[in-house]
C-alpha cells in the first residue's frame, strides 16, 4: 500500500527575517520550510502558558526523546540546539589545555567553542574528496588530547563516513577521550547509510551522540538539542545542566514531529530531491560538488563565493573561496545556478 502525504507549506525564503539583505540566505544550512502544521499547533497552545516557568530542570522531554531513540532517559541531556549541548559537554569533560580534535574545516561552532573554553584546537585537514581523514585524525590524538569530534554527515562538505571506518576510528580512540558524534544532519541519511549508534554506545563508553531539531525537524529557532550515551559519561554532562533552561514549547514541538513522522519523511524527501537535482546540474556545468548526504551542497571554489554574493545569495564561504548552501528552496536552487552558469 502506498501512502501519499500533501506538504503544501510554502518555503520560509517568502518569510524570512531582515538578518540580510541577501535575495536568498542559504548559509545557515536551515531547513527551508516552516515547521509542520500540526506542530505550529501544539506549539501555539503552549505559548498561551508562557507566563509560567517550564520545568525547573527538565524532565519531560529527556524522557520523550529517550523513548524515542531507545536508551533510558537518564542516558539524554538536552539543552539549547546541539551547539549548547556540545558547549555544556566541552564544559563537563574538558579542562582549560587539553586538545580538541576535529576535520577541517568544521562546523564553526567548535573552534568558537574550544575558544572560550581554552581548548587547544587541533584541526585535521579533510581528505581530496572532501571526507574526514579518520587515519589522520588517529595520529592526532595524544596525551594533551580531551575530545574528538566526528560528524557524519559532516559540515560542511555533506559527506559520509563508512559504518565501518567508524566503528575502526572509535576502537582506536583511547577510552579516557570522550568522542562526540555529532548527528546533526542524520535525519537526511537513507536507511543503508545509517548506523547502529545503540550498538556503538555498547562498545564505547566514552561516545556521545550529539543531534538536533534545528536542521530536518525545521526547529532552529526553538533551539532543541540533545545528546546520549552511556550513564556513567552523561551524568558528568547533567552536572551542568541550566535550571530553566528549556522551554515548555520544545516538549510539545518534539512530541508533534515524533506524531508526523509520515509527513516529515515527505519533507526530508522533497529536500533531497532538490538536492540531487541541483547537484546533478552543477556537476553538469562541471563543477566538482562532492556527493551530499545532508540539506546543502559543498561548491569548491576558487570564485564561487564572489559569485554566489553578486548574485545576492548569502552563502557559507570559505577562504578559499569555495561556499556552502542550503537546498529545497526551489527559486533559491534556480538561483544558485544561474548565478554560477558562466562560472565554468
Amino acid at each position: 500500500m502506498s501512502m501519499r502525504v500533501a506538504d503544501e507549506s510554502r518555503p520560509s525564503q517568502q518569510h524570512r527575517s531582515q538578518r540580510t539583505q541577501a535575495r536568498f540566505d542559504l548559509s545557515l544550512s536551515e531547513n527551508p520550510f516552516p515547521p509542520l502544521p500540526s506542530v505550529l499547533i501544539a506549539v501555539n497552545s503552549v505559548l498561551a502558558q508562557a507566563n509560567r516557568y517550564p520545568e525547573f530542570l527538565p524532565r519531560r522531554l529527556p524522557r520523550l526523546i529517550a523513548g524515542h531513540v531507545g536508551v533510558h532517559s537518564d542516558q539524554v541531556v538536552v539543552g539549547s540546539g546541539a551547539t549548547g549541548v556540545a558547549m555544556q559537554i566541552i564544559q563537563a569533560l574538558t579542562k582549560p589545555g587539553d586538545g580538541i580534535v576535529y576535520g577541517a574545516p568544521t562546523f564553526d561552532g567548535y573552534p568558537i567553542m574550544a575558544e572560550m573554553a581554552d581548548l587547544e584546537v587541533v584541526p585535521v585537514p579533510l581528505d581530496a574528496a572532501g571526507n574526514q581523514d579518520l587515519w589522520a585524525m588517529t595520529k592526532a590524538i595524544d596525551k594533551q588530547t580531551g575530545l574528538v569530534v566526528v560528524c557524519r554527515p559532516h559540515n560542511p562538505t555533506g559527506t559520509v563516513i563508512s559504518a565501518g571506518e567508524l566503528k575502526s576510528f572509535l576502537c582506536s580512540v583511547p577510552r579516557r577521550v570522550p568522542v562526540i558524534l555529532d548527528e546533526a544532519y542524520a535525519e537526511f541519511l537513507g536507511p543503508a547509510d545509517r548506523v547502529d549508534t545503540l550498538e556503538l554506545l555498547n562498545r564505547h563508553p566514552n561516545l556521545l551522540v550529539l543531534r538536533t531539531f534545528s536542521k530536518a525537524y525545521g526547529l532552529a529557532g526553538l533551539r532543541i538539542g540533545y545528546t546520549f550515551g552511556r550513564s556513567e559519561l552523561i551524568s558528568r554532562v547533567h552536572r551542568l545542566q541550566l535550571p530553566f533552561g528549556v522551554g515548555s514549547a520544545a516538549v510539545a514541538a518534539v512530541a508533534a514531529s515524533y506524531a508526523a513522522e509520515p509527513e516529515l519523511a515527505a519533507r526530508i524527501l522533497r529536500i533531497t530531491t532538490a538536492r540531487e537535482t541541483l547537484r546533478s546540474a552543477l556537476l553538469h556545468r562541471h563543477i566538482a560538488v562532492p556527493r551530499s548526504y545532508a540539506n546543502f551542497l559543498y561548491l569548491p571554489g576558487p570564485g564561487i563565493a564572489t559569485a554566489l554574493r553578486r548574485a545576492g545569495i548569502a552563502a557559507k564561504v570559505y577562504p578559499d573561496g569555495s561556499a556552502r548552501v542550503a537546498v529545497g528552496d526551489t527559486e533559491a536552487d534556480h538561483a544558485v545556478l544561474k548565478a554560477l552558469e558562466s562560472l565554468r
